[in-house]
C-alpha cells in the first residue's frame, strides 16, 4: 500500500476559477431548461399562441371581386322607381266590340332593377264613377310569378287581355254575368302591378 498522500492546504488560484465558471455554466443550464419548459411552443396562452397571419394577395382579390359582383347585381326596384300606365286599344267601342286592357311599366330609376311582373301581382280594374264594375282577380287562374329585369328609361308593355263587357265579382266566377250599361256610358281603367298603381285611369266609352 503506497504511503503517499495528497497535498494537504489551500488549493491554487486556477482551480478555484476553473469551479466557479463550472458552477455558473451549470446554473445557466438549469435556467436554459426551465425557460424551455414554461415558454414552450403550441402552448396556450401568450403572445406566442397568436401570431399574426399573413392572408394570401389572391385570396383577398377574390374576396373583393365576390363582394364587386354582388353589388352589382340588380336589386328589387323600389316603388318610387316604378311608373305604370294603363293602356286601351281605342278611345270608344262600338257595340259588340271588346275592349283590349294592357298596362306598361317603366323604371324611372338609373339603375337596372327586377320587379315581379307575373299575373299574381297584376290587377286590371274597370270602374264607372264609385261603381266597381270588373275586376281581372275576381275569377283568376292559375296567377303566376316572373321577376323581370326592368332597364332605366325603357317601358315594357303587357300582353292585352279582353274585357266581354260583363261585371265581376268572386262570386261571379261560375254563374252567368250581367252586362254593362253601353250607349255612350264612360268607364276608367285602373291598373298595377309589383304593388305600384297607375297614378290616373284611362277613360273609355262603351256604345
Amino acid at each position: 500500500m503506497s504511503t503517499w498522500r495528497d497535498p494537504v492546504g489551500p488549493e491554487g488560484k486556477n482551480v478555484y476559477v476553473r469551479r466557479r465558471i463550472l458552477v455558473l455554466v451549470i446554473l445557466l443550464a438549469i435556467v436554459a431548461a426551465v425557460v424551455l419548459i414554461i415558454v414552450k411552443p403550441g402552448s396556450s396562452g401568450g403572445a406566442a399562441t397568436n401570431p399574426e397571419v399573413e392572408i394570401p394577395a389572391e385570396v383577398t382579390a377574390a374576396d373583393q371581386e365576390a363582394e364587386e359582383a354582388k353589388d352589382d347585381e340588380p336589386k328589387e326596384c323600389a316603388a318610387k322607381n316604378l311608373s305604370v300606365v294603363a293602356i286601351t286599344d281605342r278611345e270608344s267601342y262600338a257595340a259588340g266590340e271588346k275592349p283590349k286592357l294592357s298596362l306598361s311599366v317603366t323604371n324611372v330609376g338609373k339603375k337596372a332593377c327586377s320587379a315581379d311582373l307575373g299575373t299574381a301581382g297584376m290587377i286590371f280594374a274597370i270602374t264607372s264613377g264609385s261603381d266597381r264594375v270588373w275586376v281581372s282577380t275576381d275569377c283568376q287562374e292559375k296567377p303566376d310569378h316572373r321577376p323581370v329585369l326592368l332597364k332605366p328609361g325603357k317601358p315594357l308593355k303587357t300582353e292585352t287581355i279582353s274585357w266581354d263587357r260583363t261585371r265581376s265579382s268572386p262570386e261571379s266566377c261560375d254563374v252567368p254575368r250581367d252586362p254593362v250599361t253601353a250607349e255612350g256610358a264612360s268607364y276608367h281603367l285602373g291598373v298595377a302591378v309589383a304593388g305600384v298603381e297607375s297614378d290616373t285611369t284611362k277613360q273609355f266609352l262603351l256604345y
